[in-house]
């Protein structure tokens, strides 16, 4: 299958019958079993900045409240506050074919300012550069799942398959059809899509005789910290506990020249593969 395009499969219309009304069909080139809820964020977040041009995403949280089918999709703006450097805004998308909440973003655009300058995280040394890295063993549901079709993937940590035990995950990640903006720039929304993978941390954490498990999103955060002209993206996710069905886990994104390019938080819901339990 040809490699699809994040831009074309996430761009919104603009209805026009009322403000802050737009439209979306997404294909299922960005499926799991249900789309990633990072896409369906990054859909969100383009009818978001349509509202407030001028401006960049700079922080967003997305609440999954119920799974959303690809195909057509509603997403309703609106705009709370709009001042001279910074634009809260926050959205609701929705599937125009499943009756229904679906998710729930907020978010922040801003402009440059002038203030202090510095990066005081460092690029984990234990992580493979891109040069030394090599393609993964993908487990058999991965391989299939449409939604990895769209990358060349690298893995930048060794992995239980290699008998060591941690929990942590480090991938590089390459867009096929990387998203750019103009200037040649990577497009900043194609990053949610990427952070919203923290479920392998969990995986690598309770090693291979653990049962099969499923973990959908509860909710996603991703703060866009540096502009990037990169392809090659590591993704580096960890996980702190699990407890009672539910996990938590954050992530760091780096680009091939060691510059943190986003960081995200997430909580995940734990269950049986194709259980009916929905979050």
């Amino acid at each position: 299958m040809e490699p699809a395009e994040l831009g074309r499969d996430t761009a919104v219309t603009s209805l026009r019958v009322a403000p802050g009304w737009y439209t979306a069909d997404l294909a299922p080139h960005w499926n799991y079993l249900s789309p990633s809820g990072g896409v369906l964020m990054t859909v969100a977040l383009r009818a978001m900045q349509a509202e407030v041009l001028g401006f960049r995403p700079t922080s967003a949280t997305a609440l999954f409240c119920a799974p959303v089918p690809d195909g057509p999709l509603e997403i309703r703006v609106e705009v709370l506050r709009r001042g001279n450097v910074a634009a809260q805004v926050r959205a609701a998308l929705s599937s125009t074919t499943v009756p229904g909440p679906g998710l729930e973003v907020s978010a922040t655009f801003t402009k440059p300012l002038t203030g202090p300058l510095g990066t005081f995280a460092k690029f984990p040394q234990d992580l493979r550069p891109l040069r030394e890295s090599h393609e993964p063993v993908l487990e058999p549901l991965i391989g299939k799942l449409p939604f990895f079709g769209n990358f060349e993937l690298r893995d930048a940590l060794p992995t239980w398959q290699a008998g060591l035990h941690m929990p942590r995950a480090g991938r590089w990640f390459r867009y096929k059809r990387p998203p750019r903006l103009p200037d040649g720039r990577l497009d900043p929304l194609a990053l949610p899509p990427i952070a919203d993978t923290m479920p392998r941390a969990l995986r690598e954490a309770l090693g291979p005789d653990h049962p099969p498990f499923v973990a959908p999103s509860l909710d996603l955060t991703v703060h866009f910290l540096s502009d990037t002209s990169c392809e090659w993206l590591c993704v580096h996710a960890t996980t702190r506990l699990t407890r009672d069905g539910y996990a938590t886990a954050d992530v760091e994104i780096w680009d091939e020249d060691e510059t943190l390019v986003a960081f995200g938080t997430q909580m995940m819901l734990v269950k049986a593969p194709f259980s009916r339990t929905l979050p």
